[in-house]
């Protein structure tokens, strides 16, 4: 949450946040925020607050777990704010974290998302099977120089730009061994840091085309409702209008 020129924003994380455990506390002190880890299990078919609370971080990391668990977990946090009589003007989420905020907004019932992040997963997972993709943040290097990096890293596969964090943290993803590559040579060529993420697919990047269209499919059948709030779109920063705007900012 943040507080900017008198109003209040709630920012949602997306992959890579996730931790076993999560919400944990949430989940044991606040009847909603359990009641989200609930309904997400009846909707899923399976034990999801199992997984987040006792599983492996390999399990957690697997992206059609990654995904609704990220979105239940700040769901159920985002109850207990709530709860605690804290609210929004804005809403914003990096990636996965845009659900969320549709959610927060009103324009998407959590259960709805809840099983559309869910096959949102599976199709990038199965676009791209685990281990043969991944994703790395390079910090303090400028622009051009990564490109540099990326040009030279692309000998050993398909490696993009992925997301622009801030001036000081970009993101990359792509063939692992690429990205791998990639993180290599930013660190020879003076990045302050550069880390892989614990990520299961390459998010952002052009291996994931075919999730897309079958995620753009699964949206056209989803209901959508008009805002209560403003939502920032995490593709480009502007407000989202009308539900209009909406599927079209997810894809």
């Amino acid at each position: 949450m943040g507080e900017i020129m008198g109003k209040t924003a709630f920012v949602f994380p997306g992959q890579g946040a996730q931790y076993n455990g999560m919400a944990k506390d949430f989940a044991d002190n606040y009847p909603k925020s359990r009641l989200a880890f609930e309904e997400a299990n009846d909707r899923l078919g399976f034990d999801l607050k199992k997984i987040v609370m006792d599983g492996t971080p390999e399990e957690l990391q697997q992206t059609m777990v990654t995904q609704p668990a990220i979105l239940t977990a700040s769901y159920s946090i985002m109850k207990a704010v709530e709860d605690s009589g804290i609210d929004c003007d804005y809403t914003a989420g990096l990636s996965l974290g845009e659900y969320n905020s549709l959610v927060k907004a009103e324009a998407m019932n959590f259960g709805d998302a809840v099983t559309v992040v869910r096959q949102r997963g599976t199709f990038m997972q199965e676009a791209v099977p685990s281990g043969i993709g991944g994703m790395a943040a390079v910090m303090g290097m400028e622009y051009e120089i990564l490109k540099e990096c990326l040009q030279e890293a692309q000998c050993e596969g398909i490696v993009e730009m992925a997301n622009f964090n801030s001036p000081e943290q970009m993101v990359i993803s792509g063939d692992l061994k690429a990205v791998e590559s990639a993180v290599n040579i930013a660190g020879k060529k003076g990045a302050k840091r550069a880390v892989m993420l614990p990520v299961s697919a390459p998010f952002h990047s052009s291996l994931l085309k075919p999730a897309a269209e079958r995620l753009q499919a699964v949206l056209m059948d989803t209901p959508v409702y008009p805002l209560q709030r403003s939502v920032v779109s995490n593709a480009d920063a502007k407000v989202l209008n009308s539900e209009d705007e909406i599927v079209p900012s997810l894809v």
